[in-house]
């Protein structure tokens, strides 16, 4: 027995020998790939504060732009000293899009300081979104990929020969001891053997991609310690691609917003002047009426040119949080309420103009300045798809169970493509040339925020009908009753 048992402690320090190097080698991965993860975060918060220049939300971004490269510079020195020499071309690869992304922002802060703000979104579309964000995407990919490669197989490959070498001297000790030795070396290759058999299957899970897998940890050896470094490993990579997901959503968002916010504030820098000075001379000569006739002209006037500053205010609104102010509020009056400013309209293009608003309809809770906003712009879109003339009928009923009421806005136009409905909801999106695509865009959030909903539906040659469904008022209570 002394011999089987020399053997085996003989093949037990050589056993610790080869573990703790394939630790160490993994280890080392597990750092680097760490290292990498942060140099990564890095390079996209550069990209995103580019971003937040752009969208003028952020004054210090072009000064936080020269930090964050600081930044990406000390994770990239940290992480190309850890690299091996044959993944140096790696680090040449990192190295050439960081610069590339601080070429371009210095070219995006420099277009944006000097005015030319379309040219800088222009630019950073094309350089940082178009192309360089998904060519470090791509790096990522690859980077992971070989680390998974090069050092988690490499370490497990070391695991799977030590166990196979241990295996051959475990037969000759069997050979050596007879049935004890059999009976030892059964029970040390089966208490080795299936963590290692476990850990080997979520490698092969987590390789595939499902970073979602949990790795059970039930030894406390060197395999179980090799077992805790992988499951850190996953989960460092799982975090690292959910932080990603969430930053190429709020980019995406917050492009959009500063693509509406410019849009909004170009309009209303072109149109409020230009009305104020309208209703100033309309004041002036209400003042000197030379009929009663006049006297009621002027007047409307001065209410048209409230209402159009009122839809400056409500496209500004489309840029930031909306203010929601409910009240309660009849159907029919709001509708008809609109229709003075397009009475002259309507005789013009030849529209013929169909109601059908019945007094009995519940009334609704909402924000009246939104909605109205909302049914001028559709009823505007409505008069632009009939420019040689047709029919307009503005219907209001109510919904099943008193739950609302359903306003319909139907025209005899052109009608909307098929391919061409689902987007016509999305900001900036237009299909004539003229239009500036926040129309319905806006028509759509204001319902939206007054807990409705707007439905499109149109054939072409037809006519459109969009119908928007808002919620019914609460029932009036006996004290609000007295109150009023």
């Amino acid at each position: 027995m002394v011999l089987p048992l020399l053997l085996v402690g003989a093949e037990a320090i050589r056993r610790n020998v080869l573990e703790r190097r394939a630790l160490e080698t993994l280890g080392e991965s597990l750092s680097r790939t760490r290292t990498y993860a942060q140099l990564e975060t890095a390079m996209f918060d550069q990209g995103e504060t580019i971003w937040r220049g752009l969208s003028g939300m952020d004054p210090q971004a072009r000064k936080e732009f020269e930090l964050t490269g600081q930044v990406v510079d000390y994770w990239f020195d940290r992480w190309q000293a850890e690299l091996h020499p044959d993944e140096a071309m790696l680090a040449n690869s990192v190295r050439v899009i960081a610069n590339e992304v601080r070429t371009a922002g210095d070219s995006v802060f420099r277009l944006y300081d000097a005015g030319q703000r379309q040219a800088a979104y222009r630019l950073a579309q094309i350089e940082i979104k178009g192309r360089l964000e998904p060519a470090l995407t791509e790096m990522n990919h690859e980077i992971y990929r070989r680390a998974r490669q090069f050092s988690v197989q490499r370490a497990f490959g070391q695991m799977e020969e030590l166990v196979e070498t241990e295996r051959k001297i475990q037969l000759s000790v069997i050979a050596l001891s007879l049935i004890a030795g059999l009976v030892a070396s059964w029970l040390i290759a089966r208490s080795l053997m299936r963590p290692i058999h476990e850990l080997r299957e979520a490698m092969a899970v987590v390789g595939a991609g499902q970073l979602d897998r949990r790795v059970e940890v039930n030894s406390k050896d060197e395999i179980g310690d090799l077992a805790r470094a992988f499951a850190e490993m996953t989960e460092s990579l799982r975090q690292s691609r959910e932080q990603t997901t969430r930053l190429h959503a709020e980019l995406e968002t917050k492009v959009k917003l500063a693509s509406i916010g410019e849009m909004a504030a170009a309009v209303a820098h072109g149109l409020r002047n230009p009305l104020a000075s309208l209703r100033a001379s309309a004041q002036l000569a209400r003042q000197r009426p030379e009929s009663p006739a006049s006297r009621e002209h002027l007047q409307a006037i001065v209410e048209e040119v409230d209402r159009l500053d009122r839809r400056i205010g409500h496209l500004l609104s489309f840029s930031r949080p909306a203010p929601f102010h409910p009240l309660r509020e009849s159907v029919p009056q709001l509708v008809e309420g609109l229709l003075p400013g397009f009475r002259e309209l309507f005789r013009e293009r030849r529209v013929e103009l169909d109601l059908q608003l019945p007094p009995d309809l519940p009334e609704v809770e909402i924000d009246p300045m939104q909605v109205e906003q909302s049914v001028l712009e559709i009823i505007s879109n409505a008069l632009d798809a009939m420019p040689n003339g047709g029919r307009l009928r503005l219907a209001a009923s109510a919904e099943g169970n008193g739950a609302g009421v359903a306003i319909e806005i139907s025209d005899t136009g052109v009608g909307i493509p098929e391919q061409v409905l689902p987007s016509v909801c999305e900001p900036f999106f237009t299909t004539r040339p003229e239009g500036t695509g926040l129309g319905l865009a806006i028509a759509k959030r204001f319902i939206e925020l007054n807990g409705g909903r707007l439905e499109i539906t149109s054939r072409p040659g037809a006519g459109t009908t969009v119908r928007l469904r808002l919620p019914a008022a609460a029932p009036a209570t006996a004290e609000t009753g007295a109150a009023g």
